[in-house]
């Protein structure tokens, strides 16, 4: 059983716009003395998907990410409206940033991002069965697409090609799966 040993003084929203709120309160820390935190909170769920075919290839989305001032590899990734089914959004993000259409889904992970100071969480899915169509990318994305190896894309990771969390998470959470033979990829021919 967990117990919140935080206590709020007060609180006051900084800033607030489309996507984040930003928050100082005044607070008891656990151990009762007086100090501050912040917290942004986001108002959409972050999604990733890793698309897999049955020759054991994946997509990854490059893009120039504004907050890093860097380029960045990535799983195909959106947000989700709090309103929308992760699935939903799982599959509208694949369709628009890959053309990827897919006819199996399944969940593999859930994770707080940085629960230091945002209650941003992830939701992460496998895609397999995939079509290909034309992607629909948002008019603010300028996306260069690779499909890579899912050996290649480990190691990526390993050379800090990749430094993005979400992606991280998701190709280690993938690579684990198929040491601990929960995914086959000889079985996806055949799903």
């Amino acid at each position: 059983m967990s117990i919140n040993n935080w206590q709020v003084i007060d609180e006051a929203t900084i800033y607030e716009n489309n996507w984040i709120k930003l928050q100082h309160f005044n607070v008891l820390n656990p151990n009762g003395g007086k100090g501050i935190y912040g917290k942004v909170s986001f108002k959409n769920l972050a999604i990733g998907i890793v698309p897999i075919d049955e020759n054991g290839y994946t997509w990854l989305v490059g893009q120039q990410r504004f907050p890093l001032n860097k380029y960045s590899w990535e799983i195909p990734e959106g947000g989700c409206p709090l309103n929308e089914e992760p699935l939903q959004a799982a599959q509208r993000e694949l369709l628009e940033e890959t053309g990827l259409v897919a006819t199996h889904w399944q969940l593999i992970l859930e994770s707080d991002l940085s629960n230091s100071v945002t209650d941003e969480k992830a939701f992460i899915f496998l895609a397999t069965q995939l079509k290909q169509h034309n992607a629909e990318p948002d008019e603010t994305e300028q996306l260069e697409i690779r499909k890579v190896l899912l050996t290649d894309a480990f190691k990526m990771i390993e050379n800090k090609e990749i430094t993005d969390a979400v992606t991280i998470l998701a190709l280690q959470k993938i690579q684990l799966m198929l040491i601990k033979k929960e995914l086959n990829l000889e079985s996806l021919i055949h799903q």
